[in-house]
């Protein structure tokens, strides 16, 4: 566990009461947690840093200290309080106080169980937040010529996540394929369906090599590639390097869209899977079945794989991979993040259609109704889909950037 508990206690109050109730109350919660007490100087050290407080009349106390919080910890601030010696009410007034001055907070009350369910979630949202925090990711390439709404706000994505977004020209990665020695290729040329493939998968892991030494080079926790240019510039794609690395834990996103890169980091960061990048193929708005596609996914996300040329133009190497039937959570952000879509629903089978993106998904929506924003307000064309019923923790995590 990665909580840190800080206090707030009236000098009214009779201290070894005090104490008494709390180590009672926090007893019960049953988590694990480093207890700081009144000392604030390392405020947001934590992935979770919980304010109990212990009694009522602390809410002078708690503005005094409000500037350093503040100064130290970008979270929305987190109030914790048993109910006893009218800390609820002090909870209250603090909490009102912070909407006046549009700073986000909560207050954690209630039953223990729903308390320790609600700190649970709040800690796997810090920890994502600190994972992101400080990380790189490269575009290699510009967005592709037809992503016309897939662009995103560098400077806001940092200043909200400190996620940093370098851009890398696409002529440094045809120079770094050209210079990477050809690999050994045997165990996948045993798994190749005809000559074609068999002839494609060296260039295929060419660029895949050749990735891995940008990645190194520029020190990225993901990227996005304008994979279409490598099509004319090396008769190939980039699926198979974007499985291999989507599976090793380096995000990795296809045509240059950067809203579905930070989609997919979020994703990672709180599944610990990218997720599967699609556009929607074909949806029934009254049903809520919908068909997802596309020419890669990440390894570690299916059953099995099979090779397969690159659809729209029939070259390359493209993958159609088997995901297990189940729970699935779709989800998508805008390139400033102030917006998100996730919807949870069911992966119902999957397709092998000739006339599509080689991996193709059929999802029923839980709300058919949810169906809609694809057609009236979507985010882009793609959307990252993954294993589990997610959209709490997904909508959580959102809630900590959207204003």
């Amino acid at each position: 566990m990665d909580i840190s508990i800080y206090t707030l206690t009236s000098q009214l109050h009779d201290e070894k009461a005090v104490d008494a109730a709390t180590a009672e109350f926090l007893g019960s919660l049953n988590i694990k947690f480093d207890f700081i007490g009144s000392d604030f100087t390392n405020y947001g050290d934590h992935a979770l840093n919980l304010i109990y407080v212990r009694t009522g009349g602390t809410e002078g106390i708690f503005k005094k200290f409000l500037p350093q919080i503040q100064a130290q910890s970008k979270q929305p601030i987190y109030l914790l309080t048993s109910g006893k010696s009218n800390s609820l009410a002090a909870s209250m007034e603090i909490l009102s106080y912070l909407r006046l001055n549009n700073i986000k907070g909560e207050i954690l009350h209630g039953e223990t169980e729903y308390i320790a369910e609600r700190i649970n979630i709040l800690e796997k949202v810090g920890l994502a937040r600190k994972q992101l925090d400080g990380c790189r990711l490269g575009v290699v390439g510009e967005p592709s010529d037809w992503l016309i709404s897939s662009n995103a706000d560098y400077e806001t994505v940092k200043a909200k996540t400190g996620i940093e977004i370098i851009n890398i020209p696409i002529q440094e990665l045809l120079d770094t394929i050209k210079s990477v020695p050809t690999p050994n290729t045997e165990e996948l040329l045993a798994m190749s369906p005809n000559e074609n493939i068999s002839k494609a998968l060296p260039m295929a892991e060419q660029i895949y090599l050749a990735l891995k030494t940008i990645i190194k080079k520029y020190a990225l926790s993901g990227f996005t590639l304008r994979c279409f240019d490598l099509l004319t510039a090396v008769k190939n794609t980039g699926c198979l390097a974007l499985a291999k690395f989507n599976s090793e834990g380096i995000i990795a996103t296809c045509e240059g869209d950067v809203p579905a890169m930070l989609s997919m980091a979020i994703t990672n960061s709180l599944a610990s899977v990218s997720g599967f990048q699609a556009n929607p193929a074909h949806i029934n708005p009254t049903s809520g079945e919908m068909l997802f596609a596309h020419c890669t996914i990440p390894f570690n996300m299916i059953e099995r794989y099979e090779f397969d040329t690159h659809f729209e133009s029939g070259i390359g190497v493209g993958i159609r991979g088997y995901m297990k039937n189940g729970p699935v959570t779709i989800f998508k952000v805008s390139g400033n993040l102030s917006r998100h879509f996730a919807e949870e629903g069911e992966l119902v089978c999957s397709q092998a259609k000739p006339n599509l993106c080689r991996t193709q998904q059929v999802i029923q929506l839980d709300k058919a109704d949810k169906a809609n924003y694809f057609l009236t307000n979507p985010i882009g064309n793609h959307h990252i889909i993954v294993p589990g019923k997610m959209k709490s923790l997904f909508d959580e995590f959102m809630n900590t950037y959207e204003q």
